[in-house]
């Protein structure tokens, strides 16, 4: 047994040798030649470069502060906090030319709620008030416009970028509970969560953005482009979440834990729950980085991994990705079941060196790190671009949105009783 694991133990270091040769010829070539980037292409077509200017408008309304404004000022932590999107996203829809102040001509409606600036001293957000903030908001606008009136919230889209979306919980058994906030039905949800068949996501009217991370802080960690990739498989973070599940196994439905447990003695897995100060310059070293789920199937890392180059493995089933239409997840990333997590060795040393170059070669265009970002000010082709292409493209509504005189859907009165509560 143990000259076996040698044996294919020294065949995987060969091919990561011949990889990581052909991966500097490659890139050098390319970089002699002056090769455009891989061309990237979605399910919606070559969308990534697209200008939504034109073909959409967008009315704000205006809140008073504490729906946002006060609640930032409260702790400034907030803007480097991976939900900062929602902060983000209305100060950029402030300038945008977009944004319309008649909204009589209005494709959209955009409420500003900061749901996720409540958090801990350690950071972590509290999301508990955010649906009685949320429901708040809404009665609001309902009575001093008509427009969330005219069709319950089917032309009006919010930013909800916690764990679950507008479930506010961490937790997927607390979230499952909550369910959408009732008011939110018709909506547009414009979150960070994205997982199939789950009551926290309405995927026919979801768009599913990245995780806000500090554009200038990654810019501040690249290393020259021609390091070297030395490292095989890279993970820091979790494995098992003692403190909210205490018998292990429920985080991340096991899988973090079934990665420590097959490959902490591996070799050809650099995998820790320490967080060093090199971490986006190891990641920048790395072919693989792993990104399986936590409580929610989408993590940082995502993001990370594209900016930085290192392909995505993805370990969490049924998961919804960020801007799918657009972005070819499957080319750049590596898809590997819950259930398939102990054979993780086996699956990544079986690719082939000519998949692995492809897929780094379409990390390296710069439309796809763009669309990952949340840069101030915006950039052409960046995350706040790729949600408003992504409104566009549910233009025109459909006529059956618009609500009969009288005529009701929602149902004001449904929810936890905590939930109902002025705030």
């Amino acid at each position: 047994m143990k000259s076996e694991y040698l044996c294919r133990f020294g065949r995987t270091h060969l091919h990561i040798f011949l990889f990581l040769v052909l991966g500097f010829c490659v890139s050098a070539e390319r970089h002699h030649h002056g090769q455009q980037p891989e061309r990237i292409s979605g399910k919606a077509g070559d969308v990534l470069e697209d200008d939504p200017v034109g073909r959409l408008k967008v009315f704000v309304y205006e809140l008073p502060s504490k729906y946002n404004r006060k609640i930032l000022q409260k702790d400034p932590r907030c803007l480097t906090h991976m939900f900062a999107a929602e902060i983000f996203m209305h100060r950029f829809l402030l300038s945008s030319p977009v944004r319309t102040l008649n909204p009589e001509e209005a494709d959209w409606f955009y409420t500003p709620v900061y749901t996720t600036c409540d958090l801990t001293p350690n950071g972590l957000p509290l999301p508990f008030k955010s649906p009685r903030m949320m429901r708040s908001a809404i009665q609001l606008i309902s009575s001093n416009w008509p427009y969330w009136n005219r069709t319950e919230g089917a032309d009006h889209f919010f930013v909800v970028p916690h764990d679950f979306g507008a479930c506010f919980h961490y937790q997927e058994e607390k979230a499952i509970e909550r369910g959408i906030l009732p008011l939110l039905q018709r909506a547009t949800l414009v979150q960070t969560f994205g997982q199939r068949n789950h009551v926290c996501l309405n995927e026919a009217t979801s768009i599913i953005i990245p995780p806000y991370a500090p554009p200038q802080k990654m810019q501040a960690h690249l290393i020259p482009p021609d390091t070297p990739r030395s490292i095989f498989v890279y993970f820091r973070g979790l494995f098992y979440d003692v403190g909210n599940d205490p018998e292990g196994g429920y985080y991340a439905r096991g899988a973090r834990a079934s990665v420590w447990e097959n490959f902490k003695d591996n070799p050809l897995f650099d995998i820790s729950t320490e967080h060093p100060t090199t971490y986006y310059e190891d990641m920048q070293r790395a072919i693989f980085c792993l990104c399986p789920l936590g409580w929610a199937p989408w993590s940082p890392r995502l993001v990370e991994g594209v900016i930085f180059g290192c392909i995505p493995v993805i370990i969490a089933d049924d998961i919804v990705l960020p801007f799918a239409d657009a972005i070819p997840w499957e080319e750049i990333g590596v898809f590997v079941n819950e259930e398939d997590v102990p054979r993780l060795d086996t699956i990544l040393t079986n690719i082939p060196a000519d998949v692995i170059l492809r897929k780094q070669r379409l990390l390296a265009n710069p439309a796809m790190k763009q669309a990952m970002l949340f840069p101030q000010p915006a950039q052409p082709g960046d995350a706040f671009h790729q949600i408003l292409n992504g409104l566009a493209r549910k233009l025109p509504h459909d006529k059956s949105i618009y609500l009969k005189p009288g005529q009701k859907v929602l149902n004001w009165t449904a929810g936890p009783f905590g939930d109902l509560k002025p705030w």
